[in-house]
């Protein structure tokens, strides 16, 4: 009996210090979670402290040092709602610029690799992939090549998105003279950030003024056709004027954490205006760094602010209640709701996962449309005056854990160019309407979107 009280008071002493070092470590960063998730949290670690606490302080937080980014310009008095929700985030406010969007992968490529070419005193890449294939390392080249003509060139790669790359060919550019890096690498010393929240931007910049974007990694399945197995549809961009120059900045603070070099960085000069028609774009980054969620809070924002519609393109569609509940108010009050995705994606625990959403989303109005072929892109299109492209997922990882990119485009070309590019797919998919789940299936979905997504 003595033992059994004992080994009881011992659990119950763990519990509640677990409990404690959730409620404070939670509280000091000011973290939000979902309702799932806290709940998730704290019965884990009350029945299984001793295995939770670890887990909890390996992977459960999502927030680490807060900053704030020089703000170049005040907004006008009739500024985009978005905008403004941004700058009062501390964000960049947007600038003029000019965008080419790529119509397929074979452009996409030659576009990424006109950019490292065009570099004259400086090259920037990030990528959560490179491959080991003929893209890496004909991206790769081009950057030994920028470098050897005396371009200071930069190449950072997620630690763990790049654990299959080739070593070799990483170990040759260095040989040429650019660095190579690795955001949170799984073999080097930790940074005091869980290894859970990873880089998953997609950035090339050139002397600061043109930057190369979108959802593709650098790697042949976001490009090229192959034998039985057709490129992924995805989208990319080229912009050149000030989103460039806050992408540069974005990537010198990643490059510095790379390489734990916590110094701020230099300020960087605000490029001149672009030649030609320009329209206003906006960097968005998004990710733990930040003092809030930015992307998530333009989403859940634009769901209550649209008036005619909302298209969405993106392989993975895991909301979090903020956002689920916007989009099924959007829906409610007659918004044309449509969501585009992939029939499979390359991820089958996020399409279980998605079921659940999908069934409360379709019953309030909302259209899924399931596209035969893999779709990688992302992108949202408001109304017809505000659409968003780059890396982010409409997911909870995405929202919440990764270092995430996206622009936000203000111009009528740029999101006209958007909306008829997700009308195509959307074209080109099958409407699905999602029935009814048993009882097992309903639990075993919301396991899966409590635990593999929010960790």
């Amino acid at each position: 009996m003595f033992h059994l009280l004992t080994g009881t008071f011992a659990h119950l002493a763990a519990a509640a210090l677990a409990v404690l070092i959730y409620v404070l470590t939670t509280r000091v960063a000011q973290e939000r979670r979902a309702p799932a998730a806290a709940i998730a949290w704290v019965i884990g670690l009350v029945l299984l402290p001793y295995l939770a606490l670890p887990l909890y302080l390996a992977f459960g937080r999502r927030k680490l040092t807060r900053e704030r980014i020089h703000i170049r310009a005040h907004l006008p008095s009739q500024s985009h709602w978005a905008a403004e929700l941004l700058v009062s985030f501390g964000l960049p406010a947007p600038a003029r610029a000019t965008t080419r969007f790529d119509a397929d992968g074979a452009a996409a490529l030659a576009a990424v690799l006109a950019l490292i070419e065009s570099a004259q005193r400086s090259l920037d890449v990030c990528s959560f992939i490179l491959g080991r294939d003929a893209v890496g390392a004909r991206v790769l080249q081009a950057m030994a090549q920028a470098q050897q003509r005396g371009v200071r060139v930069r190449l950072l790669l997620d630690g763990v998105g790049s654990l299959r790359a080739d070593r070799s060919a990483l170990r040759a550019l260095r040989r040429s003279g650019a660095q190579v890096a690795f955001f949170r690498s799984l073999f080097e010393r930790p940074d005091g950030a869980p290894r859970n929240l990873r880089d998953h931007r997609k950035l090339a910049i050139a002397d600061g003024r043109r930057l190369w974007s979108g959802g593709r990694n650098l790697a042949a399945e976001y490009f090229h056709d192959r034998p039985g197995r057709p490129a992924w549809l995805d989208l990319s961009f080229t912009v050149e004027g000030a989103v460039a120059a806050d992408a540069a900045d974005r990537f010198e603070r990643d490059w510095r954490k790379a390489l734990h070099q916590p110094q701020p960085p230099p300020a960087l000069p605000a490029p001149a205006e672009p030649p030609g028609p320009a329209a206003a774009a906006q960097f968005l980054p998004s990710g733990p760094e930040l003092p809030e969620d930015s992307a998530q809070a333009l989403l859940i924002a634009g769901g209550f602010r649209v008036r005619r519609r909302l298209l969405a393109i993106t392989p993975y569609f895991v909301p979090d209640d903020g956002l689920q509940l916007a989009l099924k108010l959007a829906a409610l009050r007659g918004i044309e709701v449509d969501i585009v995705l992939p029939a499979r994606s390359n991820h089958r625990l996020a399409d279980l996962a998605r079921r659940r959403s999908m069934r409360e989303l379709a019953a309030a109005g909302a259209r899924f449309w399931l596209h035969p072929h893999m779709l990688h892109a992302k992108a949202v299109v408001f109304d017809d005056d505000l659409a968003m492209c780059g890396s982010i997922n409409l997911d909870l990882r995405s929202l919440f854990l990764n270092h995430e990119a996206s622009v936000l485009f203000y111009g009528r070309a740029e999101i006209d160019w958007l909306a008829a590019w997700i009308e195509a797919r959307r074209g080109e998919a099958q409407r699905h309407e999602p029935g009814p789940a048993g009882i097992g299936m309903d639990l075993l979905e919301g396991a899966v979107r409590a635990v593999a997504f929010q960790l």
